[in-house]
């Protein structure tokens, strides 16, 4: 969908839908020259109740030549009071999806209701609208594929917004970038074919650690979760540094990226195995963020570390009761094949506190089950040590709607972790298991021999796959992250386009 902005009235601009985003207390009144053109009919709609302005609501009306738009889109904010970014952005994506539906091909959006209330910029409306266009129609044709395309919508503003549309457009590509790579079935989604998508990205440097010189690194964890497939492991870095970056501590971004989870010996449940794909999400949000802080030319250093392999059951896969050395030194005894994750972002988070010293450290991962039945599908689980990370990202949630919720990390869940005959066990059993397994990567966040480091997690299980469609993510993979992590890079520099 190309974006464009154009300083026009709405009864002048021709196209197949015109966008009124309308507050439920105000109704038309923002629009009464719209309502004379059309005889006082949009205000009788409402009058009569046929239409109430709530959030998320739509109602499409054909003007039948009266005025230049042929159909005017009405979508509900809700109360102006109650408004927020998020809500804004919801909206977008409800009036986008409406409008697919119809065969509308050009669409235009009046700000004018948006932009008489700071900070709900209309640029959240049109983010929501890009994002809900998303389609993964690699392996899928239909007849019609082309019938629900909207090619471009017109944002009618007076203002300046070849910054925004910048931003909206980097945003978009690296989302979808994400959600392509997540979708994309395990068969071919391997680590060599994660890999070959990192080495794609432009404005960065990639290093592939191929299997033997992550055995010459000590990297028994991570490696332990590849022993059961024939696929080779690939660990990835991507360094994305700008000409002119700020001077600032590094700040790398660990990604799991399992590209398929079968849980090993360990092994899952049949039912709905075929999601595990997903299991590499964490891995696919980093490679979006910093694909788009490259288009965007952010001035910041990141390096994005992704421990790519499959976990499957084969002949030389890992048992329960196997002790593995990470690559800090200490020793993990392997309970459940299943706990593979955080085997394979201990190798990595040890591998950034020794060759990016000093580096604040962010990992999003599909990490547990048990943040789904703690928080739903609605939040994104947080912990860490550092407050100042933790309120930062809490900042870039509260802009981007991807909601995270701190978990605590007291010292007592050490012990819930401790085993017998090694320095760790990789699994707590049941019992508080989603900060458990943060705790274990606190570990190795604060491992010696290495100055420990400002670090915090992101347990993405519940967020990072909808089996609905929401306003503004179809079914499948949500890219979840990759606007959190982009909107916290942005938050570090003066030059946010946001």
């Amino acid at each position: 969908m190309e974006i464009a902005v154009r300083d026009a009235k709405e009864l002048d601009f021709a196209c197949d839908a015109l966008i009124l985003p309308l507050f439920e207390d105000e109704g038309m009144d923002a629009y009464p020259e719209i309502d004379r053109g059309l005889g006082g009919l949009p205000s009788k709609i409402m009058a009569t109740g046929e239409f109430r302005a709530k959030h998320g609501r739509v109602f499409l009306l054909h003007t039948f030549g009266k005025i230049k738009p042929r159909r005017l889109l009405f979508a509900g904010l809700g109360l102006k009071a109650d408004a927020t970014r998020e809500k804004v952005r919801q909206s977008g994506g409800k009036a986008a999806s409406c409008l697919r539906e119809t065969g509308a091909k050009d669409i235009g959006l009046s700000t004018r209701t948006l932009s008489a209330l700071p900070p709900l910029l209309p640029a959240d409306f049109v983010e929501g609208a890009l994002l809900s266009q998303y389609r993964f129609k690699a392996y899928k044709k239909e007849e019609d594929e082309e019938k629900g395309e909207i090619k471009s919508l017109t944002t009618l503003s007076a203002e300046d917004w070849k910054g925004r549309i910048r931003r909206l457009v980097a945003v978009e590509a690296g989302t979808r970038f994400a959600r392509d790579l997540v979708n994309t079935p395990a068969n071919d989604m391997t680590p060599s074919a994660l890999a070959e998508a990192a080495l794609g990205l432009k404005k960065v440097k990639v290093k592939i650690i191929e299997k033997k010189e992550a055995e010459k690194l000590g990297m028994g964890a991570y490696l332990s979760v590849a022993r059961g497939s024939a696929q080779p492991p690939k660990f990835i870095v991507v360094n994305y540094e700008a000409r002119k970056a700020l001077p600032a501590a590094p700040l790398a971004l660990v990604g799991k990226s399992i590209t398929f989870d079968s849980g090993g010996i360990s092994l899952k449940p049949s039912e709905g195995m075929e999601k595990m794909k997903y299991d590499m999400a964490g891995g696919a949000a980093v490679l979006g963020a910093i694909k788009a802080a490259s288009e965007l030319e952010l001035p910041v250093s990141v390096a994005g570390v992704l421990p790519a392999c499959e976990n499957l059951p084969g002949g030389s896969a890992s048992k329960p009761g196997d002790i593995v050395r990470t690559i800090t030194g200490k020793t993990v005894e392997i309970v459940n094949t299943d706990a593979e994750g955080r085997l394979a972002l201990a190798d990595a988070i040890g591998y950034v506190r020794r060759s990016f010293p000093g580096a604040t450290i962010i990992d999003i991962a599909t990490l547990t089950g048990a943040c789904s039945i703690a928080l739903g599908d609605e939040a994104i689980a947080m912990m860490g040590t550092s407050e100042e990370l933790i309120a930062r990202i809490k900042a870039a949630s509260a802009e981007t709607g991807e909601k995270v919720w701190q978990m605590p990390l007291y010292e007592e869940y050490k012990h819930y972790i401790e085993s017998e005959v090694a320095d760790l066990k990789n699994s707590g059993g049941r019992s508080g298991s989603l900060v458990t397994a943060g705790y274990f990567l606190k570990e190795f966040a604060e491992a010696a021999p290495w100055t420990p480091a400002p670090w915090a997690h992101l347990d993405i299980a519940g967020t990072a796959w909808t089996d609905k469609d929401r306003p503004y993510m179809p079914k499948g993979a949500t890219g979840i992250g990759v606007r959190l992590l982009l909107n916290f890079l942005e938050n570090l520099t003066p030059q946010s386009q946001k």
